[in-house]
């Protein structure tokens, strides 16, 4: 095992403290989307590193991905997948607790004593062998998916490292090993489990992973403060005292709407918060996305990369809290991605298709047979579904729609002007709606559905069919005809939960660019939870 220890003076662990039973409460406060701020790094710092070539001498090595690559799905062409993995652990790389003091009362990050193992943030980066356009797909860290390298069981995605770290220790034991050699081999044993299960339910293979745990994100953090953040609406997030009866919670975060300058422990913070959020985890996955974008912007507009004083900063706290694979050549990677440092990323979420309680705990339902076919279409590995098939007259428009003119062009570019409304609120509508703009439909009102809407539906009035076909079609309903919408217009009502049909095409207006063009969206029709967003700029997310 060639990882070290990053020298930082901690406080003692606790003797007898089991750190997957201290994690097992998925609801405790402080789970950390460490690998935000690093993977900018990483990523938009990376044509720099053939100036640096001490660089990749001084990086944290793991031999995790040597296992994983066994059990990997083949390779289609010669793109890259690089899988960031943000660690929720309070402890440094020797297995030593971090100061209480420091965790509870300058991070606000729940209590030192909690040391679990979990995966708060997984994200793919998808690069290209053209070194087009990069694909990032984040993976909600609930979804409850069948693990590889763990038990082979059934658990929440997040918490593939932690069982197999547990394992491997329960292995190790006796074995005379030191408490941080023990905790750097059965590291290895997480990361490896991590790798292989994502490999699993993605269907695709991993060519290189960089970890960071909660204090690497607040170092790094530190090393590029502030950085701004926009929000689509004001956020206050008052942090719920830990009792006996009471995990506790929140993260003191209180933000107006609009840009944000933060410092270190806000950034953590931005990352951090689930509770007052429309969609809870799923918005704080947003975040993690609209982070990563702000700091690979600033590092770009502010000169940073070409600043030799800044950037030996940048490179001494990633090789001390940076965990990358022992196969990645930095200066190779950094020549094949230049788009990393071009603003030209797209991040995604992959879907969800519901939710359901499992011993006591809520998880996220998936479809992996839908995600896998999002993943090959995305990563051009399987060409785009045909646009569907028009559905028969609904009683509506045998009773009354007008027929069409039969010189329209149901491919022609989006009409209609689209109101939405969600059960889960206006932030939804508003998120919903600025994804359909960018598909090239014109954005109407939007508003709250009743909170016991349980199905999505598709409502249009004279003119609109071609538009409301296409949207029945994106969210896997049948387009209603109503005289009681105005001409012109669709009415979009959102269910809490939905998952929009794979066989979505995407609109004329999204579609008319050339195959390659890194300006068209490549995720346009497919099912994705929420709109992407984009790098290049600071993002508005909720």
């Amino acid at each position: 095992m060639a990882e070290r220890g990053n020298g930082r003076t901690v406080g003692r662990g606790r003797r007898g403290h089991d750190p997957i039973r201290a994690a097992a409460p998925l609801t405790v406060a402080g789970r950390t989307l460490a690998c935000t701020v690093s993977a900018a790094v990483l990523g938009a710092s990376g044509f720099t590193w053939y100036e640096y070539r001490s660089l990749d001498d001084g990086m944290i090595k793991s031999t995790a991905l040597s296992e994983a690559k066994r059990n990997a799905p083949p390779h289609l062409d010669k793109s890259v997948n690089l899988l960031l993995i943000g660690l929720d652990s309070r402890k440094d790389m020797d297995g030593n607790d971090l100061p209480r003091q420091f965790v509870e009362d300058e991070l606000h990050a729940g209590s030192s004593e909690i040391g679990g193992y979990n995966t708060n943030a997984l994200i793919v980066l998808h690069i290209p062998a053209n070194g087009g356009r990069v694909t990032a797909l984040s993976v909600p860290r609930d979804d409850y998916v069948q693990t590889v390298g763990a038990d082979g069981r059934m658990h929440k995605i997040k918490e593939a490292y932690g069982i197999a770290k547990e394992a491997a220790e329960q292995k190790l034991a006796g074995k005379g090993l030191s408490k941080a050699a023990l905790e750097r081999q059965s590291r290895e044993a997480g990361r490896s489990a991590t790798i292989q299960t994502v490999q699993s339910f993605l269907d695709v293979p991993i060519d290189h992973f960089a970890e960071v745990n909660l204090i690497g994100f607040y170092d790094i953090a530190k090393a590029v403060e502030p950085v701004q953040v926009c929000l689509n609406h004001p956020v206050d997030d008052p942090i719920i005292a830990r009792t006996a009866t009471h995990e506790g919670g929140g993260t003191g975060l209180r933000l107006p709407a609009g840009i944000s300058s933060l410092n270190a422990a806000q950034a953590l913070s931005f990352v951090r918060q689930r509770h007052h959020l429309t969609n809870g985890d799923l918005d704080r996955t947003h975040r993690q996305q609209a982070f990563l974008s702000s700091v690979e912007y600033k590092l770009k507009q502010q000169g940073i990369l070409n600043d030799f004083g800044q950037m030996q900063k940048l490179f001494a706290v990633v090789k001390k809290d940076v965990v990358i694979d022992d196969e990645w050549n930095i200066l190779d990677f950094a020549q094949q991605a230049p788009n990393l440092t071009g603003g030209n990323v797209e991040f995604n979420t992959l879907p969800i298709s519901g939710f359901k309680t499992v011993g006591g705990q809520e998880v996220n339902t998936v479809n992996p047979q839908l995600i896998r076919r999002i993943v090959r279409q995305l990563f051009n590995h399987e060409p785009a579904p045909a646009a569907p098939a028009a559905p028969a007259a609904t009683p509506g428009e045998a009773s009354g729609e007008p027929a069409p003119s039969p010189t329209a062009t149901p491919s022609a570019a989006p009409k209609s002007v689209v109101d939405v409304n969600a059960a889960a609120g206006a932030g939804a509508a508003a998120n919903e709606s600025r994804a359909l703009a960018e598909l090239g439909y014109q954005a109407g009102r939007i508003g709250d559905a009743p909170a016991r809407t349980r199905a999505t539906s598709v409502v249009y009035g004279p003119g609109a069919r071609a538009d409301a076909q296409r949207l029945a079609a994106r969210y896997g309903v049948t387009a209603t005809y109503s005289t009681v919408v105005p001409a012109g217009r669709v009415l979009v009502t959102l269910a809490v939960i939905r998952t929009p049909s794979p066989s979505a095409a995407p609109s004329a207006a999204a579609a008319t660019g050339p195959a390659g063009d890194p300006s068209a969206d490549p995720a346009a029709g497919l099912p994705m939870q929420g709109p992407p967003v984009k790098a290049g700029g600071i993002p508005c997310v909720d």
